[in-house]
């Protein structure tokens, strides 16, 4: 059962990846667990598909053979799991004391081939808790990801502290995946998103429609938790030549979101930097007194919820 402590910090890590080089990727992601562990973080965030970095190539029509090259460049340097990538992440965590969720491009490691855009969830003892794949990849992605083929990723993690859960991108989107969730009493939902592109004309970030921004908050009110909204800043420097003909710079603007669903820290708009939120859990209390979505605030003896044939909600 998780005991409600005092206040403690979390931290949502905006930065950019190497991209095509899970090498270098995995040395600075090692570096910024660290770094958000000495501003006193007992969970580290990254954005979606940050190791190696988020692809796009599988928007564009496959013209000439840069586009076969890129997208083997893509799958060489994916993440298999477990992997000694993997055992260098479990390790910063470990070292540092604190829980970490990453997004990875992950590698089938038996045909592979197939890529999912994933989250890997690990825990401050240094072992794996668990991995999410995305369910259903949004358009042009369906030509870079596989499926996940089961429901039993969509897990609720007691860390003493809280729950933690996580979801990728446009998953938020599809509403039932988001009720599991809650269903299992999250209290920090990590929300995975490769970040924003300049707008057309440019406008301050304000003024744009953060797509992120609406669905995170949604989840936050609607589930009664902090929401976790990591996304992914790459400016044209960023792109390897090998990618410019695929890929677009993108603006990050990750945010922290209280349990009303309003923002506390951010955006963090076209720069690095880790934002920091301290977590007070009379919030989360106070909110479910007014909305528990699988619990006062609901009709269980109307809807049921199964995942994979068992049971989540319903009576």
């Amino acid at each position: 059962m998780t005991t409600i402590n005092p206040t403690f910090k979390i931290a949502a890590i905006q930065a950019t990846s190497v991209l095509c080089d899970r090498e270098a990727s995995t040395q600075k992601a090692c570096q910024l667990i660290a770094e958000a562990s000495s501003k006193g973080a007992v969970l580290a965030a990254f954005s979606e598909n940050w190791l190696h970095g988020y692809g796009g190539y599988g928007w564009r029509p496959i013209d000439g053979p840069e586009w076969w090259d890129f997208a083997a460049k893509f799958n060489q340097e994916a993440v298999e799991v477990p992997s000694e990538t993997t055992d260098r992440l479990c390790s910063a965590a470990k070292e540092n004391e604190i829980d970490v969720v990453i997004g990875i491009v992950e590698r089938d490691a038996q045909t592979k081939g197939t890529l999912y855009c994933t989250a890997l969830i690990i825990g401050r003892e240094g072992e794996i808790l668990g991995k999410h794949r995305k369910l259903k990849p949004t358009c042009g992605e369906r030509a870079e990801w596989g499926e996940n083929q089961t429901g039993d990723s969509l897990r609720v993690y007691d860390r003493g502290y809280a729950r933690i859960s996580a979801l990728n991108c446009w998953e938020h989107f599809m509403l039932l995946p988001s009720f599991a969730l809650m269903a299992q009493g999250t209290q920090i939902h990590v929300a995975l998103w490769p970040g924003r592109e300049p707008a057309q004309p440019p406008a301050a970030p304000e003024a744009m429609w953060p797509r992120q921004h609406l669905m995170s908050r949604a989840f936050a009110s609607a589930g009664a938790c902090y929401v976790m909204c990591v996304a992914g800043v790459r400016t044209k420097d960023d792109i390897p030549e090998e990618g410019a003909k695929w890929l677009n710079p993108t603006t990050g603007d990750s945010v922290i979101i209280d349990p009303r669903g309003e923002i506390i820290e951010g955006p963090l708009h076209n720069e690095e930097g880790i934002l920091v939120a301290d977590v007070n859990p009379s919030h989360i209390r106070a909110a479910k007194a007014v909305v528990d979505n699988a619990g006062h605030y609901s009709r269980p003896d109307v809807f049921e919820l199964r995942v994979d044939g068992n049971k989540v909600f319903g009576k």
